[in-house]
Order: structure tokens, then sequence, then C-alpha cells
């Protein structure tokens, strides 16, 4: 099952998470980061430098709430981490507060961390080992079982407090007992899951969650009654969380001398250059408490509180926590069918490694064909460009990761399309300054592209089209513009490019065809004209003749009206006769 969970919609290729992952654990894929479990450690860098919060815990909460709500027997254990991130006035506020949520019992997991102790003191006293790492730490466990093998003998074969804990919680409770675990680690949710001893944690629970369900049930734990933690008092054993805390609790262990120099280291980096040290040997006869989290537990990848000072915590606690031992009566006691021991392996990944020839193949698709063209600058997140090129090969990361690369590469398309660009391309801000102007703009409005970015639209051309396109976001297509004074014909397209928050045109000339249209139409306004005239001219040609066949037809009729006025008289006189 993932444990932190990944949103590719959210990703926006910035590599930032590859850049932060000491281990290189992420792998770029169709140009969306993937975590890859066999290779993460679990540091959860990669979920508090999200910048889209692409990267989300999953959480068990309402695991645990299921195992409550179905009535099965349910205790906590909560890291000594407690101590300092959460707000109470008694430690038991908080143990009260956690039985409210429906918990059968709340136990601090340091009551685990004193048989841990009493393991490492008893390692330390046997010094058979070359150097012994602690092993509570479960990210520095999964880095050096994954990248450091050869230094898994240096591990003390050791289950963590939380383990140790959940041993003697099923021990006491009875092994269908639910433990959760409460504290600010990531990694810890994978521990519970490890087939070496599963069964031991039944579901992990960070302090965001524990917030959140007290919201829920409007539970204040300042506000609950004192409930002690009355089962044992870890004593020392508290100070687990902060740095320094396994080594105090060891060296504090009475009646206990050994010949091991003892020191602490804390950070992802730190522990790893540590490693580096101490696989070229040059560390020896060393007692090291390693804690992936800057700072300790108290800053594990889960608080997000910044006004948590983990200076103040370490401080706090440490006035707080009186450097005593328990009692090794009790320890014996608790320790009574309790194994303790942890077998660690090596678990290094078989990535393919290709030759010098497919590296310089994989270098040259980005433009590096020499050693000087490789700027190793680390902005896909790997520290060299052969390393990067190395990652590109076994199919973690992709060739376009190469930022330069592709900003040169779009850089010179963009100057390509700005240089060779027949057509007019403006674009211009909120204010109508120019920010671009193609190089053939010179050609029809004088001014060169240097002149140009250092003025504003309006100072040459009229910019009504272009506020108007900024001010509604509504585009122009295909429309006509001329410019007299520059005796320029343009066919415009405006459109507003709202990431930039900017407006971009395309200039089309067509200067000619207007001037060729121009020149059909007043052929054609002559042609009309042309037919106009002969159409008069046949008008009057027709009424002259209509004219003169109207005289005509009058003259023969008052002719032929005379002639039967005539005939008609003759008649009339023959029959009078």
């Amino acid at each position: 099952m993932a444990i932190i969970d990944f949103k590719a919609t959210k990703c926006k290729h910035c590599y930032k998470c590859v850049r932060n992952c000491e281990v290189k654990a992420i792998m770029i894929k169709d140009e969306r980061a993937e975590i890859m479990p066999d290779k993460c450690i679990l540091c959860g860098k990669c979920l508090q430098i999200c910048p889209q919060s692409a990267k989300t815990l999953v959480s068990d909460l309402d695991l645990v709430k299921g195992f409550i709500k179905s009535g099965q027997k349910t205790v906590a254990s909560i890291a000594p981490s407690y101590m300092g991130l959460l707000k109470y006035k008694t430690i038991g506020q908080v143990k009260a507060a956690l039985k409210k949520l429906g918990f059968a019992d709340v136990r601090e997991t340091s009551e685990g961390a004193a048989l841990v102790t009493e393991e490492y003191t008893r390692l330390a006293q046997e010094g058979t080992m070359e150097n012994i790492i602690t092993t509570c730490c479960p990210s520095v466990n999964d880095l050096i079982e994954i990248y450091y093998p050869q230094l898994v003998p240096y591990l003390a074969p050791v289950v963590s407090p939380m383990i140790a804990h959940g041993k003697m919680l099923k021990k006491e409770y009875g092994q269908d007992t639910r433990v959760v675990f409460v504290g600010p680690c990531i990694a810890k949710k994978k521990e519970s899951q490890d087939p070496r001893h599963e069964n031991c944690i039944d579901a992990v629970l960070n302090f965001n969650d524990i917030q959140q369900w007290l919201g829920e049930k409007q539970v204040v734990i300042e506000e609950c009654e004192d409930d002690p933690f009355d089962q044992m008092d870890p004593k020392v054993n508290r100070l687990y969380p902060v740095t320094n805390g396994v080594v105090n609790s060891v060296i504090s262990t009475e009646g206990r001398v050994d010949s091991y120099r003892k020191f602490y280291v804390h950070g992802t980096r730190n522990c790893i250059d540590l490693c580096e040290s101490m696989a070229r040997g040059e560390i020896k006869g060393c007692f090291i408490e390693m804690n992936n989290c800057s700072g300790g537990c108290i800053k594990g990848p889960t608080v997000e509180d910044e006004s948590i000072s983990r200076f103040k915590v370490k401080l706090d606690m440490e006035e707080a926590i009186a450097k005593e031992p328990v009692s090794p009566k009790v320890i014996a006691k608790m320790m009574d069918g309790v194994s303790m021991h942890k077998q660690f392996l090596d678990r290094s990944p078989q990535d393919p490694m290709p030759t010098e020839e497919q590296i310089r193949e994989i270098l040259k698709q980005t433009g590096k064909l020499r050693p000087e063209d490789e700027l190793n600058c680390g902005a896909c997140g790997y520290p060299t460009c052969r390393e990067k090129a190395i990652a590109v090969f076994q199919k973690k990361a992709e060739v376009n990761m190469c930022i330069p690369y592709m900003h040169e590469k779009a850089e010179s398309l963009a100057n390509l399309v700005m240089e060779t660009s027949p057509n007019v391309v403006l674009i211009v801000d909120k204010d109508m300054k120019i920010m671009e102007y193609s190089a053939v703009g010179e050609k029809y409005f004088g001014k060169t592209r240097a002149e140009a970015l250092e003025m504003y639209l309006y100072e040459f051309i009229d910019p009504v089209d272009f506020q108007w396109v900024y001010d509604t976001h509504q585009n122009i297509h295909g429309k006509k513009v001329t410019y007299p004074e520059y005796q320029l014909s343009t066919l415009q397209n405006i459109v507003y490019i709202e990431k930039q928050d900017v407006v971009l045109a395309t200039f089309i000339d067509i200067t000619k065809e207007e001037e060729q249209s121009r020149a059909d139409y007043e052929k054609k306004l002559e042609t009309i004209d042309l037919a106009q005239k002969v159409i008069h001219k046949q008008m009057m040609v027709a009424q002259e003749i209509a004219g003169l066949l109207g005289e005509t037809t009058a003259d023969t009729k008052t002719t032929l009206t005379q002639l039967c006025k005539s005939l008609l008289d003759e008649g009339s006189e023959s029959e009078v006769r």
C-alpha cells in the first residue's frame, strides 16, 4: 500500500522534489514525478517542499476509528515527542484526551525505548561490533540497507522502540489487541508493515491526525482531567526524540562502561556524509546515534507548526526529564518473552549502468557535445549532467528535464519565429507597453525591434482594439485595419493570453491585395459607367425612333381618316340621286 499518495494532475514538472530528494528516489515519467518505493527512505522531504501539494500522506485515521467503532480493544502507543508538540498542563491530560477518543489505554512508546537502551548498552559492553549504529530511525535503516549495504554489519540488530513497545503491549493485552502508534514520523508506517515484525503495530497516526480527531470530538487536552501514566516511568528514555537523546540514555545506564566513542548525527545529508566516511573506513570504534530528521523526531516531516522550535523543545525536555535509567529489575520483567532482535538486509537495487558511449549519446541529445557543455547546474535535480544521463538510461529521468537546454531551445524557436515570420507579431502588457516585436515590423512601421521595445503601442498605431481585447478578454479574428500613414493594410488577429496577462497580435500584410481589390473595383465602376452610357444612348435612340414612329402614325391616321370620310361622303350623294 502506498504511504505517500501522488496526484499527477497537480504535478507541474518543476523537479523541486527531485532536487530535494537526497537519494533520488523520485523518477520523472511522462513529465510527472513518481516515487520509487524500493528506493524511497520516506524522509518526507517531498511532502514538505512540493509547491503544488501534489503529494499527500495516506492516513490511517479512518482505519483506527473503525477498530474502535467495531468494539476492538485498541491501545495507543504515543511517541515521547508529544511532550514537545502537544499543549497540556500535565502529561496525564494527554492520556485522558486520547481515551476520550475511544482508546482502551494510552502508553508511552518510551517504555519500549527503555528495552532498546538495554540492548544497546549490552552490545556496547560486549564490544564485538566495529561500529554500532542505532536503529531507532527507520529512515536511517532504509538508507543503509538500500544505499550503503556494506554498512549493514554496523546496524545494531535491535528493533525500534515502536516495535519493542508493540510487542510488549500485545503480550500484556493479548495478541488480538489493536496497537496504534502515534508520532511525527512517516517512515514508521512502512516499518509497521515490514514482514520482519508484522502484526506488532496495526496502524500509525501522526499528531495532525490526533489534533483533527480531537477537534471533531471537541476535546481540548488542557481541559481534560489528569490521568497519570502509571505503568512505569521511562525516565531518561523519554529523551529519544531529541538529538543526543539515545546517547544520553545509554550513558545514563548505571554501572555500564564501554570503550566506544559516542556521537550523534541528524539530517539526511549529514547521515549520507557519515555513511560515505564509514564506507571509506574512516570511522571505527564508535557508537553513533543517527536520525534522518534534522533536529531529531521533534521536527518530523508531519510537524507543520512552524512556531515549534526544536532548540527550545530540546532544552525544555532535557531540563524536565531526569537523566536516570530504569531499574534493571523492571527492565528484566518487561523484556521477559519479548524478542528484541532484528536482522538487517542488503536491499540495494541492481540498476543497469550505461556504457560511456551510451552516456555520451544521451548527453548529445541535450546539446552537450563537449565536457565544457556540461553545466552541472542541478536544475533537473541531479548534481551533474552525467548523473542525469545515467538516470535517463535507467528510465528514472527524461531527456527534456535539462532546463537550460529546453530554455535555449524554446528561446531559439521563439527567436526564429520572431525573426523569420513574414507577419508582424506584437505583444503588449496591460499598459500597452510593447513586450515583443518581430523583426519584420521595421519594414512596415519604420521602428527597429530595439526601438519598439522601448515604446508604447499608442506611440505609432491606435491601440483601441488591443485595449478592448485586454479589458474584455474577448479575441478579435480576421479584422481588416488600414494605416494610411504607413500605406499599410492589415488583416489582424488579436488575442488575450491569460497566463502572462498580455495581448498578442499578428498583422498580415494585405496591402497588395487591397490595392488589387480597389483596382478591380474601379474597373467595375468604369464598366458600370460605360454600360450606363450605352443604356442611356439606346434609350435616346429608342425615344427618337418612337418619336418618329409617333409622327408618322399620326399623319397616316389623319390621311386615312380623311380618305374614309371622303368615301363616305361620295356614297351619300349617290343615294340621293
